[in-house]
């Protein structure tokens, strides 16, 4: 279903592109617009990894390290039969973790350091799982694919807003002005929607990826307590790039909101309880990390 509903998300969003170059050139627009689009995601498509990486500083965790960080990367992609993405470490106190790369073969996954030292190895190889889930899943591509359009949205609606859009627009003057303004906004919620979606199917293929859904709901009550008092001075500046991390490293959303671009941690939690019910792991309350079931870190 989670797929299902990430493509309709994303007809909508390529619908709501064409319908902006509509507007603003009639159907030349809208091939100049499909044109533009294209144009801006294959840029996105071969850089985007490298580019979010420097945002961040990132640096490259090579085998050996002193943490067992890039071990613990290959032994789970190995057992989930993925490629072993590159490794990368990010200096800041926050907790947080995300995964970047057009496919599993080109993807990074960076963890800063203070998830490696506010967590414990179990919890660690929850994120990590996590994250391995969204390669998998093809989602570091989808969500590159997903922030390029709403960009190019807003670009497009502010360019035909700047110079008037089409006169002879069937929707009238107000109409058109209407569908300038409320276009950006209404392609922002069909990315955080999709975001959003994806994160909920990230934590249960990541569940069975680490083998205890436990490890990974401790996990992210942890982060999402300690993110709520310590910044992340790198994303406050580039908020775009909130929706790759594993929780919304901003101090802007606590709560399912509509402009939220993750789904309430608590949710989360719970529906990973349930999944580990299923999978008959005993639910230990106020596990720090060490859910009953065996994984490969049990």
């Amino acid at each position: 279903m989670g797929y299902v509903r990430t493509a309709l998300l994303m007809a909508a969003m390529t619908a709501l592109f064409m319908g902006v170059g509509y507007l603003l050139g009639g159907g030349s627009g809208a091939i100049i617009a499909l044109v533009v689009a294209a144009a801006m995601n294959a840029f996105t498509w071969w850089n985007s990894d490298r580019m979010v990486l420097r945002m961040h500083n990132a640096r490259p965790v090579a085998p050996g390290d002193r943490w067992g960080l890039h071990a613990m990367v290959a032994e789970l992609a190995q057992g989930a039969g993925m490629p072993v993405p590159a490794v990368y470490l990010i200096e800041t106190e926050q907790p947080n973790a995300f995964a970047t790369g057009r496919s599993p073969e080109r993807a990074a996954v960076a963890v800063t350091t203070g998830l490696l030292g506010r967590l414990s190895r179990e919890e660690v190889a929850g994120v990590i799982a996590h994250e391995l889930a969204h390669i998998r899943n093809h989602d570091t591509a989808i969500m590159t694919v997903t922030a390029t359009f709403a960009g190019a949205i807003a670009m497009l609606a502010n360019f035909a807003l700047f110079f008037g859009g089409r006169r002879d627009s069937p929707m009238g003057l107000v109409g058109t002005l209407a569908m300038m303004l409320l276009a950006p906004l209404a392609a922002a919620l069909v990315q955080m929607a999709i975001s959003r979606t994806r994160e909920y199917e990230a934590d249960r293929i990541g569940a069975g990826i680490c083998g205890n859904p436990m490890w990974l709901a401790s996990a992210l009550t942890r982060i999402q307590s300690a993110a709520a008092r310590i910044d992340n001075h790198v994303a406050e500046r580039n908020p775009q790039t909130a929706h790759m991390f594993i929780i919304n490293p901003l101090h802007a959303h606590g709560y399912d909101k509509l402009f939220s671009t993750h789904p309430k941690t608590e949710n989360r939690v719970a529906a990973l309880r349930a999944l580990a019910a299923e999978m008959g792991n005993a639910v230990q309350s106020g596990a720090r990390g060490r859910g009953a079931g065996r994984g490969p870190w049990g």
